[in-house]
């Protein structure tokens, strides 16, 4: 199964350091990852060191992987084109890096990640005619339309109404359980990570302050050093923890 490990990670942009010595144990797939800090805590640098598209020290060391292109990466901004349909944006993201003519097996993937996602009543919509919530699940679908192995998903969930947000985080848990997937996902809602998530990273100020199991990680302790609120973690009626800030 594929695995993510980070070794003594960091990142920056010209000579301003944002992350430094990032190191964690093999996250293992079958599982969502929630990716947790504040604001400006280095969330997103994290993700393009991992993707590649910054340069730093360390490794982020993919194990397992049966793909040439074992990672995708959904950021905050897709930067689709609004001339588009929803329908060529995501076909567009299949083909990156693969062979240039269009295949069968290709327009099926993009009608099921359509269907996966409840959004084919978009497919024929120019993406500049979308709601925010809406641009947003067309960037994940052209993040699961490339069949990857590992997921980096920045913030999915910022742009989408209540339901939606729920939606989309159960169907990323069960695609990691049923399909052996290593999904990471940032998010602020820390409640929706007790809920969803399987393990949580914690950032702050570009050094890793916990990673663990979301139970272990997010204790009263840690949500007032990183976060600076005084809250508990208590059990809701049905067993499930939740957030209380106090």
């Amino acid at each position: 199964m594929v695995s993510l490990e980070l070794r003594d990670l960091g990142a920056g942009y010209g000579r301003s350091a944002v992350l430094s010595g990032i190191t964690t144990p093999p996250l293992e797939g079958g599982q969502l990852v929630a990716l947790l800090g504040r604001n400006a805590s280095g969330k997103s640098t994290l993700f393009r060191r991992i993707f590649g598209l910054l340069k730093g020290a360390g490794e982020a060391r993919i194990a397992g992987a049966d793909s040439p292109r074992p990672i995708a990466y959904m950021p905050q901004d897709s930067g689709a084109r609004p001339v588009l349909s929803v329908y060529e944006c995501i076909l567009l993201a299949r083909m990156q890096g693969r062979r240039l003519t269009v295949q069968a097996q290709d327009q099926a993937a993009v009608t099921r990640v359509l269907n996966l996602l409840d959004i084919a009543h978009l497919r024929a919509r120019n993406v500049g005619d979308l709601s925010g919530g809406q641009r947003q699940m067309v960037s994940a679908a052209q993040a699961l339309v490339q069949d990857p192995q590992i997921l980096l998903m920045d913030e999915p969930t910022s742009a989408l109404d209540l339901g939606r947000q729920i939606a989309l985080l159960d169907l990323l848990r069960r695609l990691a359980r049923d399909r052996g997937l290593l999904i990471v996902v940032a998010l602020h809602d820390l409640g929706q990570a007790l809920r969803f998530a399987d393990r949580s990273l914690v950032i702050d100020r570009g050094r890793l302050a916990a990673c663990g199991r979301t139970a272990d990680v997010l204790t009263p302790h840690l949500l007032r050093e990183v976060f600076e609120v005084e809250a508990r973690i208590e059990p809701c009626s049905k067993g499930r923890l939740q957030l209380m800030v106090d």
